[in-house]
């Protein structure tokens, strides 16, 4: 294969060296989703107790839902302070995802109570699977998911192919494990009825074993030596 050499002098604007010399001038840097260490921002406490803070979502205790709290990183922790007072302390999350203390709640998490309203074919044939489609919407939005929309779109057409029943296990599973994706729904319903159902401890199985004789190891011992 030949080399095609370019026809522009080194210096002339038309040639590649010069163009990209003019180009990194444009260059910016990227816009971080994190808080670099020492950096301090701040937020305010949303109605489900939570700040939002590079798109991960972060719990605060109950009595300070409507405040504003500043947040910064230490040691890899993200903490949340109000009036020089460290309230929360959290584990750097990913974007997308939630770090939920039940403390702060005084118990489990609550979730959002809201009237489900359907508006693409998609969602009303989803939302006709019943209640389990209702609490996976609910759990979905306590959890902040995004871009829920796609996911209702596939998981409106698992029911035309696993059947109703298979379907709404599913979703209910789903709810249980906190789980509010369409991939998860379908990682549930491929095994079928292999999927293992955790339940609760039953009782001690106390079975009184029958007494067998006792011999000595020198019984066993080969050719007369022990």
């Amino acid at each position: 294969m030949r080399r095609r050499e370019c026809s522009s002098p080194l210096g002339d604007p038309c040639h590649p060296a010069e163009q990209l010399k003019t180009e990194l001038r444009q260059f910016s840097d990227l816009p971080s989703l994190r808080a670099t260490i020492g950096e301090i921002v701040t937020r305010k406490v949303d109605k489900l107790r939570c700040v939002r803070f590079g798109s991960a979502r972060y719990s605060v205790p109950n009595d300070h839902v409507g405040r504003d709290v500043s947040l910064r990183i230490k040691d890899g922790v993200i903490q949340l302070v109000f009036l020089g007072e460290i309230v929360a302390e959290h584990l750097i999350a990913s974007p997308g995802e939630t770090s939920i203390d039940d403390d702060h709640y005084g118990g489990a998490r609550p979730m959002p109570r809201r009237l489900v309203r359907p508006g693409s074919a998609a969602e009303k044939r989803f939302c006709a699977l019943g209640p389990a489609a209702d609490a996976f919407i609910n759990g979905a939005a306590a959890q902040g998911i995004t871009g829920l929309a796609r996911d209702l779109e596939e998981l409106s057409q698992l029911e035309a192919i696993h059947g109703r029943e298979p379907v709404v296990a599913a979703l209910e599973r789903a709810v249980a494990l906190g789980r509010f994706r369409s991939a998860d729904v379908v990682t549930i319903l491929n095994p079928g009825v292999g999927v293992p159902r955790p339940t609760r401890p039953g009782e001690a199985l106390i079975v009184e074993l029958p007494m067998v004789p006792v011999r000595s190891l020198s019984d066993y011992a080969i050719g007369g030596r022990s």
